[in-house]
């Protein structure tokens, strides 16, 4: 028994918001969604929006869809770890499970902007890890978003615009990782998120552990 309780103690640690941030079609969401798949240690931060829910989106899995007046009410009670707009439409990270799960020693995955990395670091400094993907090149980055075929040219020029700007902000973040190779770019991720569980201020459990071996 005791052997299984020095195992536990070795074992827990506090969560961390974990943030990946890119401009649009430099591939956060790829390495997000092969991140989830790979590691059962992180959960997607869900996010609330404005933005109207698309064709096989799931509310409450993909995003909390609300209207413009809950998630106002929302800002005027706090309940946002950050918030931001976004091509007109609102999104924020509700605090409540976030916190609880932190302390749990679970992981949270967030896929924002620059914008709500700097909310974060304001709120909860001590639990954030950023991690900003850059594009191998601006023309690199217009192809991507043209071979989605998702966009027309003006909303493809109007984000290329915005990337710019977001990409001005890389020296904001703690990691910055150039994604020329989407598998290459994700072991990269990977690492990061594994040496940042291993940091001694976040291995709560080696407290009572240490203690009891210089007893």
């Amino acid at each position: 028994m005791a052997d299984q309780d020095h195992q536990s103690d070795k074992l827990h640690r506090r969560g961390l918001m974990f943030i990946l941030s890119s401009p649009s079609g430099a591939g956060k969401t790829t390495i997000s969604h092969k991140l989830l798949m790979a590691d059962d240690e992180i959960n997607l931060s869900v996010s609330a929006t404005t933005r109207p829910q698309r064709p096989g989106e799931i509310d409450g899995v993909d995003y909390h869809f609300v209207s413009d007046e809950k998630f106002a009410q929302m800002v005027e009670q706090d309940e946002f770890y950050e918030w931001a707009n976004v091509f007109g439409y609102r999104y924020g990270t509700p605090k409540g499970y976030i916190r609880k799960g932190l302390k749990e020693g679970q992981d949270f995955l967030f896929d924002i902007d620059w914008q709500g990395t700097q909310q974060l670091y304001q709120k909860d400094q001590q639990d954030v890890v950023s991690v900003f993907i850059l594009p191998p090149s601006l023309p690199e980055l217009r192809r991507r978003l043209e071979s989605r075929a998702q966009d027309s040219q003006d909303v493809i020029d109007a984000r290329m615009d915005r990337a710019r700007g977001e990409i001005s902000h890389w020296a904001e973040y703690d990691y910055v990782v150039i994604n020329d190779d989407v598998d290459e770019c994700f072991v990269k991720v990977r690492e990061i998120l594994h040496a940042e569980r291993m940091k001694r201020t976040r291995q709560t459990g080696l407290i009572p552990f240490v203690r009891e071996l210089t007893e």
